[in-house]
């Protein structure tokens, strides 16, 4: 109950909530689709969270360009470059998600189809940056363990137990791990929003679910989360 409260006392912590319950709005009504009164509810749901998690967010944009400044001190190339493209893509994704909610609220007109597209967009290039990020950093973990991975006379009946001795090391770094869990599951979120990709609403709230749970664990742990982020 104290990490609960803990949560709900942060802005971060509330979003985090919200976007678990509305993930798992989705799952959920997608798999009650013969029950017409429920899914109705559900989407009633998942739109209303969606709209709150844009509140919550509003004003965000200049937040994450002035996050920006101190990751141009960071010694390693690939993150520093890495990192900077994703909070610069991510503050054009929250300005994009800021208009969206101003037209939710009735406060402009906007077409709504289209700046739910480059905000999707944005949110896709943010994510990618990520990825890219936690790739690096996957490199640099297995070849400082190369030793323990590698057999000296490597042949293609070894994959397997070099995969599986891969994963065990990766296991370790929890930071990493779960970096990598988020940005992999989100980001087939915007790429089906965008038509890339054709998941099925049950499946993109699954993803949903469980990268929302990856960012609580970060926010319940610091020492879980990888940094610079």
């Amino acid at each position: 109950m104290d990490q609960i409260i803990k949560l709900n006392n942060q802005t971060a912590g509330r979003d985090k909530i919200a976007r678990l319950l509305q993930y798992l709005s989705r799952l959920l009504w997608h798999n009650l689709d013969k029950n017409k009164n429920a899914v109705l509810g559900l989407k009633n749901l998942e739109f209303q969270l969606s709209t709150f998690r844009k509140l919550l967010r509003f004003g965000r944009f200049a937040e994450s360009i002035y996050a920006t400044l101190p990751l141009f001190e960071e010694d390693a190339a690939t993150i520093r470059y890495t990192v900077i493209l994703s909070k610069i893509t991510n503050a054009l994704f929250l300005l994009a998600d800021h208009i969206l909610w101003l037209g939710r609220a009735d406060l402009c007109t906007i077409d709504t189809e289209r700046w739910a597209n480059l905000s999707n967009r944005y949110w896709l290039y943010s994510i990618t940056m990520n990825l890219v990020r936690d790739f690096y950093e996957i490199s640099l973990i297995l070849k400082a363990n190369k030793s323990s991975i590698m057999t000296k006379t490597f042949e293609p009946k070894d994959i397997i137990d070099v995969t599986l001795k891969s994963i065990s090391v990766l296991s370790v770094h929890q930071k990493v791990l779960i970096d990598t869990i988020k940005n992999g599951c989100d980001f087939f979120i915007p790429l089906t929003s965008l038509g890339f990709t054709k998941l099925s609403p049950g499946m993109v709230g699954l993803l949903g679910a469980i990268s929302s749970i990856a960012g609580l664990l970060v926010l319940l742990d610091s020492s879980k989360k990888l940094t610079p982020s």
